[in-house]
């Protein structure tokens, strides 16, 4: 038996890579005009040159629906090679599209859940549209980082990251210009605060408020 491992020596093993696969969270919080903003995705990006940033190999299929004729969740943020399914929760037709560079797409009216998912295959920005509601406006964010997450409707954000440098990016669809870049050392001792000024016209993706009090009389 003298190529048995002994329990001691597979027990420091197993306590190596716990060490070293220890994550650390960080949190932050994030406003526009003194109010809480939800819907800013944040990533973390390993600045180590060669560090290496693990595959998706089986990627989780992810659900962006449709209800109340609107996107819901507004902004999706995943991360590259993942399959999402469009299902209709309402009880009329929608037909949803993009055209922007990252993925373009059509699923032609319908009802229902799509028997395919979109496969999501190139980071960047994804626009969604509905040929017959014009409001309806969503976005998948696409990423190559596997740290990555979504402000909530307080604005907060969690994230864990193993220790190392990392540079966190923010991205909100209505922000007023580029939004800055942050070299952050890991672990972090305290959270983070970012204030993010917004468009003076943006569309919600939220049916006309007319629309809303009275329901619809299309026939879609």
């Amino acid at each position: 038996m003298a190529n048995r491992l002994s329990p001691v020596f597979l027990a420091s093993c197993v306590a190596a890579v716990a060490l070293q696969t220890k994550a650390d969270s960080i949190s932050g919080t994030v406003e526009n005009a003194g109010m809480p903003l939800s819907n800013v995705v944040i990533t973390a990006t390993p600045t180590v040159s060669g560090k290496s940033i693990s595959a998706n190999v089986n990627p989780i299929p992810i659900k962006l629906d449709q209800k109340g004729k609107e996107f819901v969740p507004h902004v999706l943020a995943i991360k590259v090679g993942s399959p999402v399914y469009f299902p209709n929760s309402d009880d009329i037709q929608h037909h949803v599209y993009s055209f922007s560079q990252a993925k373009r797409f059509e699923i032609k009216l319908y009802k229902g859940t799509p028997s395919a998912p979109v496969i999501f295959n190139q980071p960047g920005v994804v626009a969604l549209g509905c040929n017959i509601h014009d409001w309806m406006l969503g976005f998948v964010f696409v990423t190559e980082t596997p740290h990555f997450t979504t402000s909530d409707n307080a604005g907060h954000w969690t994230l864990e990251l193993p220790g190392g440098d990392y540079q966190l990016s923010l991205w909100h669809p209505d922000a007023a210009g580029e939004l800055p870049k942050q070299t952050l050392h890991i672990p972090l001792e305290h959270p983070l605060h970012h204030i993010i000024d917004l468009k003076i016209r943006r569309r919600s993706g939220k049916p006309p408020n007319t629309l809303q009090v009275q329901g619809y009389s299309d026939g879609f």
